[in-house]
């Protein structure tokens, strides 16, 4: 018990909003400098099935009493991997009685791209990120990125159906929408230590799937 008692808490992070399983387990709080478990696997359309084994494989359930606080990606992704995602997340969370942070995988992206845009931006500038669907439609969101390399949200990402819209000028640099699983499940590590700590409490009841809403259609 007392041996038990000097295991240094963890964090986890579930990223489910892609093809592509990622989390990553690590100290807590983590200074982003301190080696972390980062798991990655690509898992077709047997995600439930997948999931639940490899975080096992990460993190035995006799461990988990060890966990201080989650991180999830909330989507827009894949309906059924995103969904899984944040209703284990939230289960966790809620039995273990442990902050939760969700964040948007389009904000994960943005954050991502931030250090190349200010390469060629070095003031800050704005980014429009683009995922083609199959059959009806883009989903889009906006980010400003600050000279100082931070991230602000101007428009949640939206279902764009017409070609039209799709297709407006705007000052917004243009980027596809592509989750690098293994990069963008360590950023969400960075959301959750951020959020900690600023006194985020975290609540699990207010994280929930994105599903994009069409854009207004102009007149």
């Amino acid at each position: 018990m007392g041996a038990q008692s000097l295991d240094p808490d963890l964090a986890l992070a579930i990223h489910t909003s892609s093809p592509e399983l990622a989390m990553v387990l690590a100290p807590f709080p983590w200074s982003g400098d301190t080696p972390v478990s980062v798991l990655c696997k690509a898992t077709g359309k047997g995600l439930a099935n997948v999931l639940h084994q490899e975080l096992l494989t990460l993190l035995p359930a006799s461990q988990w009493g060890r966990l201080a606080a989650l991180a999830v990606a909330t989507g827009p992704g894949g309906f059924t991997g995103t969904r899984l995602g944040v209703v284990l997340a939230r289960t966790m969370a809620q039995n273990l009685h442990i902050p939760l942070f969700g964040c948007g995988s389009f904000v994960l992206m943005a954050r991502r791209l931030a250090p190349q845009l200010l390469q060629e931006h070095p003031e800050g500038g704005a980014i429009q990120l683009e995922q083609p669907l199959r059959k009806r439609g883009w989903i889009r969101g906006c980010y400003r990125i600050t000279a100082h390399g931070g991230v602000q949200e101007c428009q949640a990402p939206q279902l764009l159906t017409t070609a039209a819209s799709h297709g407006e000028e705007s000052p917004w640099l243009h980027h596809p929408a592509v989750v690098d699983p293994a990069i963008d499940v360590v950023e969400l590590l960075r959301v959750l230590m951020e959020r900690q700590a600023l006194g985020d409490p975290g609540h699990w009841q207010g994280v929930l799937p994105l599903y994009p809403a069409a854009a207004p259609q102009s007149p």
